[in-house]
C-alpha cells in the first residue's frame, strides 16, 4: 500500500535533493528488515541494471570511497583501487556502516552521507534515463537521472564492475 505524502519519511538523501533542486520519485515497499536488492527488485518488478546498490570501503590510507554499481554485479576490487589511487580497498565492515555513513544496510545511500566520500557510480549508469538507488532507509527508493545523481554526490562514473 503506497504511503501518503503527508506522512512520507524524509531521509537526509531525499533532503540532500530537495536542497539542490534535484527532481526525483520517491517508491516506497514493505519491508521491515534487511531483504537484498535482487529480492525487492524481483518483488517490485525492475530490471536490475536500473537498480544499484552502494558499497562503502576503505583504503590502504585509511581513507573511505563509495562505490555505487548495479544490483546484478560484483566490485572489482582491482578496478576499484585504482581508480581512486589507492593499492588496496577492503568493504567497510557492516558494524561500523552507520557510524561512518550515517545509513544502515539496506538503506545506504551515497546522498547525503554524514561526510562527503570521493564516489564512484559504475559507468553502465551512464546510458540510462533513470536509476535507482536507495532512498537513504529500508522500505524506500529514489529514482533520478544518473547525472542528476552524479551531481548530487560529486561523483564520476568509470568501470569498476567485475
Amino acid at each position: 500500500m503506497a504511503k501518503s505524502k503527508e506522512k512520507e519519511i524524509r531521509t537526509n538523501a531525499m533532503r540532500m535533493l530537495d536542497k539542490l533542486k534535484i527532481p526525483y520519485k520517491v517508491n516506497t515497499y514493505e519491508c521491515e528488515e534487511f531483504i537484498d536488492a535482487i529480492h525487492i527488485s524481483d518483488m517490485l518488478g525492475q530490471p536490475y541494471e536500473t537498480v544499484f546498490k552502494t558499497l562503502v570501503t576503505v583504503g590502504k590510507s585509511g581513507e573511505h570511497y563509495v562505490f555505487v554499481i548495479p544490483i546484478h554485479k560484483e566490485l572489482n576490487m582491482k578496478q576499484a583501487a585504482r581508480c581512486v589511487g589507492e593499492k588496496d580497498l577492503q568493504l567497510l565492515p557492516t558494524r561500523l556502516l552507520l557510524a561512518t555513513t550515517g545509513y544502515i544496510r539496506g538503506g545506504c545511500t551515497a546522498i547525503g552521507m554524514k561526510k562527503a566520500f570521493p564516489t564512484v557510480i559504475d559507468e553502465s549508469a551512464a546510458t540510462l534515463a533513470k536509476m535507482i538507488v536507495s532512498g537513504g532507509r529500508i522500505g524506500s527508493q529514489i529514482v533520478l537521472a544518473p547525472a542528476d545523481f552524479i551531481r548530487a554526490v560529486n561523483g564520476r562514473f568509470e568501470a569498476v564492475c567485475a
